[in-house]
This record gives C-alpha cells, sequence and structure tokens, in this order.
C-alpha cells in the first residue's frame, strides 16, 4: 500500500528521501513524487507515474534541493494513475501534504471547499486535506493548529505527513488508522510509513499510537494525543538487518526469499524447544494463563494468512481444540457469536493488515477471553494492541508474493497447536514425535529447494496456459488454495484451487486438454481418493503436474511429477507448499510478468 517518507535536518535531505522511496517500493505502487522547502524558502514538488526510477531521473534534470521535506508513493484508490493524482498534494503554494488510507466523507468535504473558491486538480480523497489545511491556517495559529483543525473533520483511515514553506522548523504528522513510525537521528529527524524505509539512516523509532499527532523538528519531537495533551512514547531499538534489502545474487526477492525459508523456519523455532518439550514461556508471560483458558479459537485473516489460518484449523481440530477460521473483512459485518472460552486468534505479515486491525478492535468488546496475534514484524499495531503475539521471525519479506512469511506462520500454528495439544491430553510420546517432525522441518525445506531446476523445467508447460486448477483434501485443501493465489497473482494466469473430492459438483466441467491440474499427494489416508479423483481429469484429458511423496505409486498415464523425500505427516503441509511457491515463480519468469511488485497489488493492505 501507499508509503510516506519525511526528513528535516541540516543537509539537504533529497538522497535520504530518495532512498527511502526505494526502499517502500515493496509495499506496491503506481505513482511516486517529493516537496522540498528549497533554500529560497519556496516549496519544489516533482511528481511522476510509474517507479521511483522514473522520478528519480526527473529530479536530477530539475536539481532540487533542501533540509525539509516529504515524499511518497501512491497506490490508487481515489482516481486512476495520473501525475495529477499523484502525492504531495498542495494548495497553492502553501501546503503540501502526503496521505496514506481512504477519507471516507472527502465528497462532501470536497462541495464545501469548492463552493469556498478552491480549485481542485486531482480526483483523489487526498486533495480536500491539503485545501482543509490552507484554509485553516488562514485563521493564524501555526501548521499544528492547522493540523488539529483539519483532522477534526476527517472521517476515516489516515497516517498524514504536512509541510509549510512558511515553516522551516517542523514537519507535522497525524495517524489513524494507518501506521507511521518517527525516525530518531542527531540534528534530524524522520518520519515513514515503516522502519525498513529508515533502516539506512536510523535503528531508532518512535511508533505512534492510534490518534497521535507530532512535530518533527531536527532537534526535537512532540507527540501530543487526540485529547491535544503533550506525551511521552518509548524510543525503540530495531532488531532489524538494514541489509535484509539487497537481493544478493538472486534475480528476484522473491526466489531469495523462497531460498531464505529453511534459516527462517530455524529462526522460528529456534528458543521455543529444550530437551524436547514446548517452552510455552516463549510466547511471552501473559501467554500460558491465556493457553489454559482456552476451550475454542477463532481465526481472523486475510488472503495468504487467510490460507495459513484453514491448515491451523484442522491442527487444532486434531488435538481437541474447535476452531473457525474467517476472512477479516466478512467477520466485521455480522453479528458474531462468542462462545465460552474462545481465544481471539489473528494472523498477519506486516501487522497493519487494516480490516484485521479493525476485527481485534471490535472484538474486545465482544467477550473473547483475550487476543493472540501470529506477525513478522514486532513494531506493529496489532502486536501492540494483541494480548499475546507470537512472532514468525522471517526477516525482512519484500516480495509482494508471501513466501517465507507464510511458512513460518505455519510453523508458529503448529507450536500454538503443540501447546494447545499439551493441554488437551496428548501424551508424551505424540508431544515428541511432533517436535521431532518440527526439528526436521529445515532440512526437509533444503532438499526440497534442490528440486528448483526440474520444476523450472515443468513450467515450461505453463508458457501459454491461460487457466490452472489446483486440488487438495483435508488439510491440503489450503495449501492448494495458496498455490493457486500464488499463481495468479505473480504469472496472471486465473488459477482456482477446489477440494479434491468436488470435482464433480462443478469443476469437472473445465477439465479438458487444455487444463493443467495441479496436486500435491503426501502418502496419508486420503491418498486412495485423491488418485481416484485424479483418474476423473484424465479421463477428460487434463494434464497432471503432481508433487509426491517417494511411497506413493502414481497408477496414471500422461503426467508430469516430482518426488520428495519422506515427509512427516504433521509438517507436510509446509513442506509440500514450497514446490508449489516455486512453480509459481518460474511460470511468472517464463510469462515475464513483474515477480515481486504485480500489477494492481501491494504488500500491506492498511486500507479497506
Amino acid at each position: 500500500m501507499c508509503g510516506i517518507v519525511g526528513a528535516i535536518g541540516r543537509r539537504d535531505i533529497t538522497p535520504v528521501l530518495l532512498e527511502g522511496l526505494r526502499r517502500l517500493e515493496y509495499r506496491g505502487y503506481d505513482s511516486a513524487g517529493i516537496a522540498i522547502r528549497d533554500s529560497s524558502g519556496h516549496l519544489q514538488r516533482i511528481r511522476s507515474v510509474g517507479k521511483v526510477a522514473t522520478l528519480e531521473a526527473r529530479l536530477e534534470q530539475a536539481t532540487i534541493s533542501g533540509e525539509l521535506g516529504i515524499a511518497h508513493t501512491r497506490w490508487a484508490t481515489h482516481g486512476m494513475p495520473a501525475e495529477r493524482n499523484a502525492h504531495p498534494h498542495m494548495s497553492g503554494e502553501q501546503i503540501a501534504v502526503v496521505h496514506n488510507g481512504i477519507i471516507e466523507n472527502h465528497s462532501e468535504l470536497r462541495q464545501e471547499l469548492e463552493a469556498a473558491g478552491y480549485r481542485f486538480v486531482s480526483e483523489t480523497d487526498t486533495e480536500v486535506i491539503a485545501h482543509l489545511l490552507a484554509d485553516a491556517l488562514k485563521q493564524g495559529g501555526g501548521l499544528m493548529v492547522a493540523l488539529k483543525s483539519a483532522i477534526s473533520r476527517l472521517r476515516g483511515a489516515y497516517a498524514l505527513a504536512v509541510a509549510s514553506p512558511d515553516d522551516p522548523d517542523r514537519v507535522v504528522v497525524a495517524r489513524v488508522g494507518s501506521p507511521l513510525v518517527i525516525g530518531i537521528g542527531k540534528g534530524e529527524h524522520f518520519i515513514a510509513s515503516d522502519v525498513y524505509a529508515l533502516l539506512p539512516e536510523t535503528n531508532r523509532f518512535i511508533f505512534m499510537e492510534e490518534g497521535d499527532m507530532a512535530e518533527i523538528g531536527r532537534d526535537q519531537v512532540r507527540i501530543f494525543d487526540q485529547q491535544g495533551s503533550e506525551i511521552e512514547r518509548p524510543v525503540r531499538t530495531s532488531q532489524l538487518d538494514r541489509g535484509a534489502t539487497d537481493k544478493g545474487p538472486y534475480e528476484h526477492y522473491m526466489l531469495k526469499e523462497i531460498f531464505e525459508q529453511p534459516a527462517a523456519i530455524a529462526e522460528t523455532l529456534e528458543g521455543r524447544i529444550h530437551k524436547g518439550r514446548l517452552l510455552d514461556e516463549s510466547f511471552g508471560h501473559e501467554a500460558k494463563a491465556l493457553l489454559d483458558q482456552t476451550r475454542q479459537i477463532h481465526i481472523i485473516a486475510c488472503g495468504t494468512s487467510y490460507h495459513a489460518g484453514l491448515v491451523a484449523r484442522y491442527w487444532f481440530e486434531e488435538v481437541g481444540i474447535p476452531c473457525s477460521v474467517e476472512v477479516a473483512s466478512e467477520y466485521r459485518y455480522r453479528k458474531v457469536v462468542v462462545p465460552d472460552g474462545c481465544l481471539f486468534v489473528t494472523i498477519t505479515q506486516s501487522g497493519e493488515t487494516a480490516d484485521t486491525l479493525a476485527a481485534l478492535r471490535a472484538a474486545k468488546t465482544m467477550g473473547y477471553i483475550g487476543s493472540l496475534v501470529v506477525c513478522n514484524v514486532p513494531e506493529s499495531s496489532l502486536v501492540r494492541e494483541s494480548d499475546v503475539a507470537v512472532m514468525t521471525r522471517a526477516g525482512t519479506e519484500i516480495g509482494v508474493a508471501s513466501t517465507k512469511a507464510f511458512t513460518t506462520q505455519l510453523v508458529a500454528l503448529r507450536l500454538l497447536v503443540l501447546a494447545m495439544g499439551k493441554r488437551m491430553g496428548q501424551t508424551e510420546k505424540q508431544q515428541r514425535q511432533a517436535i521431532e517432525e518440527l526439528h526436521a522441518l529445515p532440512r526437509q525445506v533444503e532438499v526440497v529447494l534442490k528440486l528448483n531446476d526440474a520444476i523450472r523445467n515443468m513450467a515450461q508447460a505453463f508458457r501459454d496456459k491461460q487457466d490452472a486448477l489446483f486440488l487438495g483434501r483435508g488439510s491440503f485443501y489450503p495449501i492448494a488454495m495458496e498455490g493457486a493465489l500464488k499463481l495468479k497473482e505473480i504469472s496472471y494466469i486465473h488459477a482456482e484451487a477446489y477440494p479434491a473430492g468436488e470435482l464433480k459438483h462443478g469443476p469437472l466441467a473445465l477439465v479438458d486438454e487444455t487444463m493443467p491440474v495441479i496436486c500435491a499427494l503426501p502418502d496419508d489416508p486420503l491418498l486412495e481418493k485423491v488418485l481416484s479423483n485424479l483418474q476423473e481429469v484424465r479421463a477428460r484429458g487434463g494434464e497432471l503436474f503432481l508433487f509426491s511423496d517417494r511411497n506413493v505409486k502414481i497408477e496414471l498415464d500422461k503426467y508430469q511429477s516430482l518426488t520428495l523425500a519422506d515427509i512427516h505427516p504433521g509438517t507436510a503441509p509446509i513442506v509440500y507448499t514450497i514446490p508449489l511457491q516455486l512453480l509459481s515463480y518460474h511460470v511468472a519468469v517464463l510469462k515475464g510478468t513483474d515477480v515481486d511488485q504485480p500489477r494492481n497489488l501491494a504488500k500491506s493492505v492498511t486500507v479497506e
């Protein structure tokens, strides 16, 4: 989703803003822009459609410099991708603003401002903020007073950064519903949508809370709460590696992140298992009491994280815990019945997903015993607002199509299942076996990654395909859903996933000799039923692409198959995810798509 960067210092901050924008490219965007207060006291603005590199080229021609500025990458919501709709937005020469989020009452505000004589040049909701600020400045009181006045009129979600040519000493910011961080420097300070943008400059951050406003000066940061009272927020030192956003020897971030999965899984397990025993304490000091009370679980998530929740439902129910899983955007808009002893669990990569965050806030009033989040970003809103956080430790994930964040979510959820299994009477032998499977998991993923070249060859068969069908049963149905999602989001091939047993109920009508059908074949109790379903596909001419355990005997004609080593049943859904990721990646490369930044998509969805 959109990205904000800002800085004030005693040097030219243009390179800082550009590097910040480059580091925010992974969020997804269609245009970029920058506004700098120059040495003559004017706001110089440059905007462009397309990549940050296009903006950089235009800046080189303009030779803009200054000690104060704001910048933005935009993902289109109101108004098509066009230079007039790119941020920063200005009201005359008085004010410049960048904005993440959506202003729900922008239409009525626009009519009011047009009636007052303000001229609009874009179709965005953001431009109303610029004119509200300009109108408030006419009343006197300075930039912070104007910000307070403007945001009192707004309904919706926003992170805002505002600069004025008449104020050389501060940038003012505010957040409601969209994340914003303040980077702490010496004689300079920074703002951004997330810490990755600022890691080259600092590793010390203040995370703005819901409703906060702030004045960002060279030597001082002042923060105000929703009531306007000045408050202190803690300065946190980030442990994130500033080099984590480099691709290294890989052609794409996605491929790099696929190959980082053994290490990411091992890191997620680190410190949570000791001498063959799960350490509940590793989930945090409040986790034990919360898990002791848990009798049912509601999982809420979006996208890939939703698929992780669907896998976890099978696992939780195997140990006797009733579990439901729901898409966050649907959960919020119906009357939910909360049973006794129910734990509210969210799954999120970024910790800023708007629908998931709103669902958590609503759940706090609904009678749950507490909330737990599985997340990859320790400083995120969902982590701060949940009772317990189980961190996935995947490290920075840049590719929009999630890979290592997904598999580490599954690992974290498997650990939670272990914790609940112990409470539900699992034997020591069952616990020990599950722990041994987790210990073996990083090595099993390493072995599967050696199939990369073979999967690249398999991908050739998809070069001219327009559709694909993924099948699975049991916990492998959500893995099929994840495989279909990966293929469609980065290769733009229309892909659907179905439970294999549902073929006769409609999807079989789609199968002919042009339809590739992809299926994982673990050696599990449902194997024979899945093989029967695949016979139905072959009888209609469909071509099969199979990933199977080496103990599986396939008696079919016309199929391509790759064999995995013996895979432990408890962690098999995690392992079989890897070849589906690689297949999608290599198909996308053959198709010539933008693998890391697929069209129309954003890494972190911070608006509804």
